[in-house]
């Protein structure tokens, strides 16, 4: 186990739900989300300059888009969102009135955006995953989730992994990146006696997940081709919600927390808790985000 990699606060921000960080190479820009106060956060590594913008409702995902700007899952649906112009342009919401809202998303490698919902009551199997393509068509891909979260697909995109964070399992599916199909659907990592609750996630560019725990003070590394531990990052933050690879080599891990649902005793004793992390020169690089072809 290699414990010498030490979390470096990158920025005094605290998020209540901080989450979905997105590198955004073009700029040496991080990106990431407080849901809960629906605020973009980015923050750029040359200019040392950090933005945020309110989207004016919570905010569960972004990603970029091929043509600029982004795309996001929000409380009421799917947007388009502006950050130079801090607009949002809503495009469907397939859950609208169930009080739902969407959370962890990401693109695939043909530039779909994969997204999932979750109760604003966290109330079981009530969240789904879809599904949306570059014409905007949208389709319900796995149904009855509790938290739908960290998505992420092998090199050869063969394999897609899943967390409903509840379940503690970290699912695989056979991926078809022509159609976007996903088929047998299978436990690779289970997690039900580990600390805390899988979170957001990432891979690397060995095939490795990096999966960061809720309530577990941490992200590990796993080998889903075995189940294995292969390495923990500890963080000063009980609440890690997920992680993304930066930086100019890509080897740079960047970690969200959480304030959420902390008393005033465990914010007096975890006075990082809520802020963005870094982990400089890992010792693998990440991928590149995947971009929405639209």
């Amino acid at each position: 186990m290699n414990h010498q990699y030490i979390p470096q606060v990158v920025l005094d921000c605290i998020c209540e739900l901080g989450e979905g960080p997105v590198w955004v190479a073009e700029n040496q820009q991080i990106l990431w989300l407080d849901i809960k106060k629906g605020r973009i956060h980015s923050y750029n590594r040359d200019t040392k300059t950090h933005h945020s913008f309110s989207v004016g409702e919570m905010i569960g995902c972004i990603a970029q888009r091929s043509s600029g700007s982004f795309i996001a899952g929000l409380e009421n649906g799917i947007a388009f969102i502006d950050i130079e112009n801090n607009s949002v342009q809503h495009i469907i919401n397939p859950e609208e009135g169930i009080g739902n809202r969407f959370n962890d998303g990401k693109c695939d490698a043909a530039g779909r955006f994969w997204t999932g919902t979750m109760s604003l009551q966290e109330e079981e199997n009530k969240g789904n995953l879809y599904v949306m393509d570059a014409d905007l068509s949208i389709k319900k891909k796995i149904e009855n989730v509790t938290i739908s979260n960290g998505l992420a697909w092998n090199a050869d995109n063969s394999i897609m992994y899943y967390i409903n964070t509840p379940t503690n399992y970290i699912f695989a599916f056979d991926y078809d990146i022509q159609t976007g199909n996903i088929s047998n659907q299978r436990v690779v990592i289970d997690l039900t006696h580990e600390k805390g609750c899988a979170d957001g996630m990432t891979i690397d560019e060995e095939g490795m997940l990096w999966i960061a725990f809720y309530g577990g003070w941490r992200v590990d590394r796993y080998d889903p081709s075995t189940g294995k531990l292969l390495q923990q990052i500890l963080l000063p933050a009980e609440n890690v919600t997920c992680c993304t690879f930066g930086g100019s080599g890509l080897d740079d891990l960047y970690i969200t927390t959480a304030t959420q649902g902390m008393n005033e005793q465990a914010l007096k004793e975890q006075p990082d808790a809520g802020k963005l992390f870094v982990v400089e020169h890992i010792g693998v690089k990440g991928m590149l985000p995947q971009k929405f072809k639209s």
